[in-house]
């Protein structure tokens, strides 16, 4: 459920970013004209689907934040920390016994690494 929200709040998101682009830049965008400076009264189709699309782009954010809360109402994150193994386990090197020696130079044989 929560993916499907996400992908439709996606693409409300880009269409909405589409829609204010193709709009007009003199002062109309989504409040439907210049309000005292302009007697222009009715808003415009593309203004409509701004509002339609804004709309349902704060209604899918609000559903995923309820979700999101639903989701991890009961869990924390320090509860997650102390149910995972430790770190540091006594049948495990804390780190790996690595030979960061620079290779030999001229003729001189190689030898073999030291026994683990």
């Amino acid at each position: 459920m929560e993916n499907v929200v996400l992908s439709v709040h996606l693409i409300l998101a880009l269409l909405l970013i589409g829609v204010v682009l193709l709009q007009r830049s003199e002062g109309g965008g989504l409040l439907g004209g210049g309000g005292v400076m302009t007697n222009r009264g009715a808003t415009n189709a593309l203004q409509k689907v701004t509002w339609a699309i804004a709309s349902a782009f704060i209604v899918t954010s609000i559903t995923l934040t309820i979700l999101s809360a639903q989701n991890s109402r009961n869990s924390s994150v320090l509860d997650d920390a102390s149910t995972s193994a430790p770190a540091g386990d006594a049948t495990e090197p804390a780190l790996p016994n690595l030979d960061l020696a620079p290779p030999p130079s001229g003729d001189a044989p190689v030898a073999p690494p030291p026994a683990q």
